[in-house]
């Protein structure tokens, strides 16, 4: 028998069943839970204006497609072909969102082609800082290269709740409780990162970014 990691790595249909059992468990935490979510409207307003990039700490990305306004905006995630990232990507294709899947050990030119042709056509990118693999909390490259090309704002998100369990995984994943009380964040990145950036500067933009999302986790 094939191991659930290979079935849930290349098995489309093994990674939508188990998409809709925990969008289930997930929708209802979101419903039971008393949220309150700071940023929301200044995001919105960016919305307005156009695309944005999204990021987070992989461990704080399970409740992100439920706070997401999507009526103001749509959002392509990005995900990696790993057991966590297929599920991420196929819950994501159910709520009515675009996951595209990036690989981390190829070339990405023709995925990153067609991302861009989703920007100009007004969809924001959502992504992890430290995914698919970890280090966690440590912010790699990929999301200061989207930042350099979107050129557009970079809004950071995480989120807590009274109830739940941290994970016994390398993200430390925190996975909620049904009912209590919980507070979502968005949070603008007041950066600006250049088209043409030198290692020095990245690594200023990159010290900068993991403190607003060190902040707000």
């Amino acid at each position: 028998m094939p191991s659930l990691r290979r079935r849930l790595e290349h098995s489309p249909a093994a990674a939508g069943a188990l998409a809709r059992l925990a969008g289930g468990y997930l929708w209802l935490c979101n419903r039971t839970i008393r949220w309150e979510v700071e940023g929301l409207e200044e995001l919105k307003a960016d919305l307005a204006d156009g695309p944005v990039l999204l990021v987070m700490w992989h461990g704080r990305l399970l409740m992100a497609p439920y706070h997401w306004p999507l009526s103001d905006g749509q959002l392509t995630s990005l995900y990696a072909r790993s057991p966590v990232g297929r599920v991420a990507g196929a819950l994501h294709r159910q709520m009515g969102y675009t996951p595209m899947e990036m690989s981390d050990r190829s070339s990405n030119i023709a995925q990153s082609r067609a991302i861009l042709k989703r920007v100009k056509e007004g969809a924001s990118i959502g992504m992890t800082a430290d995914g698919p693999t970890g280090p966690a909390f440590e912010v790699k490259d990929a999301p200061l290269e989207w930042a350099r090309v979107m050129q557009r704002p970079v809004w950071c998100y995480s989120f807590e709740t009274s109830g739940g369990r941290k994970l016994d995984s390398w993200d430390d994943m925190w996975l909620p409780k049904p009912f209590g009380s919980g507070r979502a964040v968005f949070r603008r990145w007041e950066a600006e990162v250049p088209r043409k950036v030198d290692a020095e500067a990245l690594e200023r933009l990159r010290s900068g970014m993991k403190g607003l999302l060190d902040s707000i986790y």
